[in-house]
This record gives C-alpha cells, sequence and structure tokens, in this order.
C-alpha cells in the first residue's frame, strides 16, 4: 500500500493523461465527431474514407521521404561526426560543444534561421553555390526541393544522435584495436569488424527512435509551409501525415476522421518497428554473445 501511495501520481497520471486519451480516440475513431455535437457511431467508416481519400496518401508518400531519404543518411552523419569528435585531440570538448549547441536552438527558430540560409535570392547555402559556378534552387518554392531542403536542415541537428553514438564509442574496449593492430587489421577492417557490431545496439536504438520521430514529423514542415501561405506548401510537397492530421482535427473539426488517422500511424509505425526487431538478431550483437 506504501508503495502504490508513492507511485499514485504516476498510476493517476497514466490513466488520465495516457490510457484515457488512447481508448477515447480508438472509440472516435468510430464515430462522426466534431467537438460540437455528439459522435455518431459510423463504425469503420472513416477507415474506409482514408483509402479513398487523395491527401492521404500524398501525406503518407511525404512522410516516408522523410523516412526514407533522412534517416539512414542522418544516422551515418552522426557517427561520422562521433567518430571525429572521439579522437584524441587538443581542444576536442571544446569541438563537441560547438557541435552539440545547435540542438539547444528550439524547432522554429532553427526553422526561420534556415528559411533564411535556404532562400533563393539571397540566401547564403546559393550564394556559396553561385561561387563556385552553380546555380543553387527554389528551395522554399520548387516542389522537388522543399523535401530536400528539410533533410538537408536535418544534418544541422544532429548532436543528440551523434553524442549517444560518442558514448556508445567509448564504451568500446580498447584491447580489441589492440589486438586488431597486431594482427595488421587496417583502420576500414576495425570499423567493420570491432567498431560496427560493439555499437550496434545503439545503432538499433537510434534507428527505432528515428523512425518513430519521422512518421510524425510536423514543427518544420509546418513552418516550412506557411512561409509559402499555406499549410501544405508548394503542390503540397510538404503535407506531412501529422499536418494533415493536425489540419483535419484543428482546421476542419473532423476529430473521427483525425482519430482514425492517428490509429493507422499508430499500426504504421508497430508494423516498421517490429520489423526492424525481427531483422535485428542477423547485424545487432550484444555483449557476452559469440
Amino acid at each position: 500500500m506504501t508503495g502504490l501511495l508513492f507511485t499514485s501520481p504516476w498510476i493517476i497520471g497514466f490513466f488520465l493523461f495516457q490510457l484515457y486519451p488512447i481508448l477515447a480516440s480508438f472509440y472516435y475513431s468510430m464515430t462522426d465527431y466534431n467537438l460540437f455535437t455528439a459522435p455518431e457511431w459510423v463504425g469503420f467508416g472513416n477507415y474506409k474514407k482514408l483509402f479513398q481519400d487523395d491527401k492521404f496518401y500524398l501525406s503518407m508518400y511525404n512522410t516516408l521521404y522523410i523516412t526514407v531519404v533522412g534517416v539512414v543518411p542522418h544516422m551515418a552523419y552522426a557517427l561520422v561526426m562521433a567518430l571525429l569528435l572521439n579522437a584524441k585531440v587538443k581542444g576536442q570538448s571544446l569541438y563537441r560543444t560547438i557541435y552539440f549547441l545547435p540542438t539547444l536552438v528550439p524547432a522554429v527558430a532553427g526553422s526561420l534561421l534556415w528559411m533564411w540560409l535556404l532562400n533563393s535570392q539571397y540566401g547564403l547555402i546559393n550564394m556559396g553555390l553561385s561561387a563556385i559556378g552553380i546555380t543553387g534552387p527554389n528551395w522554399l518554392v520548387d516542389p522537388d526541393w522543399t523535401k530536400p531542403s528539410l533533410v538537408l536542415m536535418g544534418f544541422w541537428g544532429t548532436g543528440t544522435i551523434t553524442v549517444m553514438y560518442l558514448a556508445a564509442l567509448q564504451d568500446v574496449p580498447k584491447m580489441f584495436y589492440e589486438a586488431a593492430e597486431i594482427d595488421g587489421a587496417s583502420k576500414w577492417r576495425q570499423f567493420w569488424t570491432i567498431t560496427f557490431p560493439s555499437i550496434s545496439p545503439m545503432t538499433l536504438f537510434q534507428l527505432i527512435m528515428m523512425l518513430i520521430s519521422s512518421f510524425q514529423y510536423f514543427t518544420e514542415g509546418l513552418v516550412f509551409a506557411e512561409a509559402t501561405q499555406s499549410t501544405g506548401g508548394p503542390e503540397n510537397s510538404l503535407l506531412f501525415y501529422s499536418i494533415y492530421l493536425y489540419q483535419q482535427a484543428f482546421s476542419f473539426l473532423n476529430m473521427g476522421y483525425a482519430s482514425a488517422m492517428a490509429w493507422m500511424l499508430f499500426l504504421v509505425v508497430m508494423f516498421f518497428t517490429l520489423l526492424i526487431f525481427r531483422t535485428s538478431a542477423r547485424w545487432v550483437y550484444y555483449g557476452g554473445e559469440k
């Protein structure tokens, strides 16, 4: 009883702010509900409507683009930076601090900063490209370049991933590298036979967390889209799934439809997460395994 009393704030918070909203959203996904009238039961009508909605497929495509094109390159970049920040050089602590600083910038402020950098007329990126004879694209206006611009911006905010990789790298036993050097293994060979297997549990964790985050991509896309005075960006190229869900819930007050979208997103994320877990046994190695 004493233990339950001490944990009661968490238990009450879980039931009130997590479990109840989850169950309520599932109920609302089976209804036609607009916040002002009583929910009207429609069964799986909202789910059937999803597969007849062209914007549903478009928003899913935009989200999958960010997931496929963004997650793996960002992880690879963060790992390379972690390897560099793990080297024993003078002033390394200063370099680590400077690299991590962009992570502290709020998402909205960072997005506004990158909108200025990516401006086609006076942005520093296009100015740098023009200096070497390359005409920069209209990052924020051309539908073919809006999503790549967000992927490019994502490299700037990989500080947290890099720090976690750095912690994993520092946990690799040094004796493994010493033995490999005695055997004449090159640095590239050491990376694939010692470093990568040793940090594979961290890679699995990062992959799952970034996958979940990418499917909920919202703030940066909304800021970029509203810069063009639309919630979907040029030709809806920035209409990500979470933004479309937000529109249905709070702009159109289609709470039932938005709840169905939320549950569909949950099923998609769960499928990919389970798929990664099922395949992880082939490439993830834990301490003590032979």
